[in-house]
């Protein structure tokens, strides 16, 4: 996904339920029909005002206290039954898959993604100044990217405070377009950022959303004493697996998605399933 500016990652997670593409106003998709490539689409570098890319009118700001998480490691020392991949680490839940994604080029791992009851919720964590949140900023970059590739994007107060509901413009393999819906979530640490991005039910039906909203509350972030460049990537490391070396368990890595392959729901290597 390349919203972030610096530090760009370069994969994403596809979609667990392909039977929530909507057809839009040109196109007839069929329920069960999943995207494979969809369209190139250009990043709008600079921030751009939500209300005038259709993407919130008049929306109040609330800021995000973290009283419920996610927690700077300084904040929350047990960490027993949680995954630990080294910047981060999230609680284990009964039935999640986990899969790491890397970066084709440099195979350093760039986010996680954990599937649960047929949604997905991807997370990463980057760089942030020390003395102001950067989620502002970025979220009016999302916005813009996805209105400017022909989706939708709404600025809505949620869970996390402002977080954007979108539609994004997806292709199938018979040709047909249509929308997915996406949840994008920012929250603000200290010096550290953590964005999500929600896939399935969990992106349109608070309920569905639940259990993934409260896994994303547990996550602890680890962030280094390097100086680092604000929105630079912090990148995790292979988990270390009870029944087994990691490894083993993982495929080989996804095609490489740019920033402007405009794809958050493409999944990356698999590596576990929490029990």
């Amino acid at each position: 996904m390349g919203w972030l500016g610096r530090g760009r990652n370069k994969a994403a997670h596809e979609d667990v339920a392909p039977d929530e593409v909507r057809p839009d106003a040109g196109g007839d998709l069929a329920d069960g029909d999943a995207a494979e490539d969809l369209p190139d689409g250009a990043l709008a570098e600079a921030a751009v005002d939500p209300e005038q890319n259709g993407a919130g009118s008049g929306v109040q700001r609330a800021a995000y206290d973290r009283s419920n998480g996610p927690w700077d490691i300084t904040e929350r020392s047990q960490t027993e039954g949680m995954v630990d991949l080294g910047a981060l680490r999230i609680p284990g839940v009964d039935g999640m898959q986990v899969s790491l994604e890397t970066d084709q080029n440099t195979k350093a791992i760039t986010g996680v993604s954990v599937t649960l009851n047929k949604s997905a919720l991807q997370i990463q964590v980057f760089a942030a100044p020390r003395t102001e949140g950067i989620w502002d900023d970025i979220r009016s970059e999302i916005a813009a990217s996805v209105v400017s590739d022909g989706g939708s994007a709404d600025v809505v107060a949620g869970v996390f405070g402002q977080e954007i509901q979108a539609k994004l413009p997806v292709t199938t393999s018979a040709g047909r377009k249509g929308l997915r819906p996406a949840r994008f979530v920012g929250i603000d640490g200290p010096r550290w950022f953590v964005r999500g991005v929600f896939s399935g039910k969990a992106a349109f039906d608070p309920a569905s959303a639940k259990e993934l909203d409260e896994l994303l509350s547990g996550v602890i972030v680890t962030r280094d004493g390097e100086a680092r460049a604000p929105r630079d990537t912090l990148l995790l490391t292979m988990p270390e697996l009870d029944h087994g070396s990691a490894e083993d368990d993982v495929d080989q890595p996804a095609k490489p998605v740019t920033a402007e392959d405009f794809n958050p729901l493409k999944r990356g290597p698999e590596i576990a399933e929490v029990r």
